[in-house]
This record gives C-alpha cells, sequence and structure tokens, in this order.
C-alpha cells in the first residue's frame, strides 16, 4: 500500500516533460509495456494468494491428482507468447527507427566521458571533427587531439554543451577511462560510454531551455547530462550542463566560440609545418612573436 501510495504521489517525477522527437515514441513503447505486464502481475499474484489461501492444508479434504491438461497448456504458452511477439515486434521496430543512422545535417558534436566530468568538442568551420589518439592525451590535451589532422586545427570545446533545438544532432560518445553512461532523462537518452568502443545517439531536441522554464514554472531549470554508471568515488560530479537554444541563438553562439588552439598556442608546435599557418589563420593567432616562440 505504501507503495502504491508513494508513486502515484510522486508520478510527476518519474514522468520528466519530454523535449525530443523520439521521445513520445519511446515513452509510449515504455507505457504499453508497463500496462501489459503490470495487468499480468496483478492477476498472478493475486492468483497465488487465492489459491495458497483456498487450498491450504485440510485433513478432511483430499487433493486431485491432476498431472496434465493439454488444453490449458497451450493456452498458457501461445497467449503469452503471442503478447510477448507484438511487444518485442513493436520494441524493434521503435529500436531500428530510434538508432538508424543520422542525418547528413546534424550537428555532429563528441561527447568524451572521464573520472570524473564530462568534456565536449565541436567541428569548427569545416564541420568535421578532427581525429584523435589516446597516446597524444596530457594535461591540457584532455582529448588527444591529433593535429596532424587539418579537420583538428579548428575544433572548440566548451564548457557547457549547447545543442540547436528543432534540428537533428549527433552525439558521438566515447569513455577515457572507465565504463560511464550519457544519461538525459528529458531527451529520452542513454547510451554508455565504453572505453575502446566508441557509440553515437543521435536525437532531435524540440524545447529550448527558455520553453522549458516556462513549461515547468522553474527560472532554475536546466537539462544536464548525468552519467548512469556507478564508475567510481566522484561518479555523483558528472554533471554537464545542456543548453537548448533556438536555431538563431545557437549560430551566434557557434560562430563566437574560439578554437582550443588559440586558447593554447604553445600546441602549435605540434601541427605540421605544412599546416601551421592554416591553424594559425583558423585560430586566429595574431601574436605573432608568441606565436613564433612555439614553433
Amino acid at each position: 500500500v505504501s507503495l502504491i501510495w508513494y508513486s502515484v504521489k510522486n508520478f510527476h517525477l518519474y514522468q520528466q516533460p519530454i523535449a525530443s522527437d523520439h521521445g513520445q515514441t519511446t515513452d509510449r513503447l515504455f507505457w504499453i509495456t508497463m500496462i501489459v505486464t503490470g495487468i499480468v502481475f496483478i492477476i498472478t499474484q493475486v492468483l497465488l494468494f487465492v489459491f495458497s489461501y483456498k487450498y491450504r492444508h485440510n485433513p478432511r479434504r483430499r487433493a486431485l491428482f491432476f498431472p496434465e491438461n493439454n488444453k490449458l497448456e497451450i493456452i498458457w504458452t501461445f497467449v503469452p507468447a503471442f503478447v510477448l511477439t507484438i511487444l518485442v515486434v513493436y520494441g524493434l521496430v521503435v529500436w531500428n527507427k530510434v538508432m538508424a543512422p543520422a542525418p547528413q545535417e546534424a550537428e555532429v558534436i563528441e561527447v568524451m566521458g572521464y573520472q570524473f566530468a564530462w568534456k565536449v568538442r565541436y567541428p569548427g568551420k569545416d564541420d568535421r571533427l578532427g581525429s584523435y589518439d589516446f597516446r597524444l592525451i596530457d594535461v591540457e590535451n584532455q582529448y588527444g587531439m591529433d593535429f596532424s589532422d587539418k579537420e583538428s586545427i579548428d575544433d572548440f570545446s566548451p564548457m557547457e554543451l549547447h545543442l540547436p533545438k528543432g534540428k537533428p544532432v549527433e552525439l558521438r560518445i566515447r569513455s577515457r577511462d572507465v565504463l560511464h553512461s550519457v544519461y538525459a532523462p528529458h531527451f529520452r537518452l542513454k547510451m554508455d560510454a565504453v572505453p575502446g568502443m566508441p557509440t553515437r545517439f543521435w536525437f532531435v531536441p524540440t524545447k529550448s531551455t527558455a520553453e522549458m522554464r516556462l513549461e515547468t514554472g522553474n527560472d532554475s531549470f536546466n537539462y544536464e547530462i548525468a552519467c548512469a554508471e556507478v564508475c567510481g568515488q566522484g561518479h555523483f560530479s558528472m554533471r554537464l550542463l545542456v543548453v537548448v537554444d533556438e536555431p538563431e541563438e545557437y549560430e551566434k553562439w557557434n560562430e563566437s566560440q574560439k578554437p582550443w588552439l588559440a586558447k593554447n598556442p604553445e600546441y602549435l608546435s605540434k601541427v605540421p609545418a605544412n599546416l601551421r599557418e592554416l591553424a594559425m589563420i583558423r585560430a586566429n593567432i595574431r601574436d605573432s612573436q608568441k606565436a613564433g616562440a612555439t614553433l
């Protein structure tokens, strides 16, 4: 009884507002599954207690010898099989839709988990993320960005994850150490970050942060990405602020960001000689004396 009371009282905490295109579909699948399995659970549990009480031991009653009933066995085999087949097929349809390749116009963003925080990396003006190599990881270059790849030289790394409303976004997810999990409940997004095995997830944000604040009546509301795997003692601190902007605001924000190299010009020495001039232009490094010292 207390479980039912608590669940009903706090139901609004279980059902967070949906802020993505695929959220309606996955929620519908979830609740259909919950209703079907919930009804079966209640019926079976009630019958379990009823039969246990009704047919309890009685010295004046002789038990009926009932070794088999083919008709009954067929019913309780095929009915559950039929219902589960429908649920499984429906689930596969939803899965294939949600996990289909991202559209070509999708905004590609890298999310990297490590003990105990998240880092994000955006492509620069070329709209292409550069490559990385774990052997290049150091105190500053925590991504292991490979600057021998010209697509890396204009990548930038903000402190927040900004997303454009109404546009497909593909998150390319990886882990630098142990298993983590990208979890953003309002987007109905959960995907593991697995060491040595990059994963991905794409979705379309449908509500800006400002719109969600109006909907929830909470002026302090913010989207976030949390870690849904117990990854160590600092697991609780893995919170990444997510901001969903209107398309115009997102473009303005994107244009205002400076490449990672602009903030770390000492890494120009790691850029091949034939790419250094291009790197300096894209990073907007105008201090030739400082740049020359690093080269």
